[in-house]
């Protein structure tokens, strides 16, 4: 099974997590400190929300397709290279209270793209590469 995700810096957290839960009738999958994501099974989608600054208005943080496997990454990053793409592949990285491989790309308006699968839950937030251009000024999870 894969989804396309959906990553939303938000300014209301507290807020964003009761639209979206109204929106797509359904409640978070995991809730941690500054962070929430919705497991969404139709349409399929994983909606992350990331605390922002207070007030700020929702910005797009970057797109994923989860997959469920590490080959399936590996199979992405092969094709994704051999079409021309840059990519920047992260295995075992700590990110979003998960232990993820994953395979970055950007599109041509910079939008940050992940092909990831999550291994393992983490208790800490951790980081993605800093070494990605960002795709806006807001701070990328």
């Amino acid at each position: 099974m894969s989804r396309v995700q959906l990553a939303l810096r938000v300014g209301d957290l507290p807020g964003s997590i009761d639209f979206y839960s109204k929106l797509f009738d359904t409640e978070p999958a995991k809730l941690r400190p500054g962070y929430a994501n919705f497991a969404i099974t139709e349409p399929a989608l994983k909606l992350v929300l990331l605390e922002g600054e207070p007030g700020q208005d929702t910005a797009l943080d970057h797109l994923g397709v989860e997959v469920a496997s590490t080959e399936q990454v590996d199979e992405a990053s092969k094709r994704l290279t051999g079409e021309g793409l840059e990519t920047l592949t992260e295995d075992n990285a700590t990110c979003c209270y998960a232990v993820q491989d994953k395979v970055w790309v950007h599109g041509p308006g910079r939008e940050p793209w992940e092909v990831y699968t999550v291994k393992a839950d983490s208790r800490t937030y951790g980081s993605d590469s800093a070494a990605l251009p960002q795709a806006s000024p807001d701070q990328r999870s």
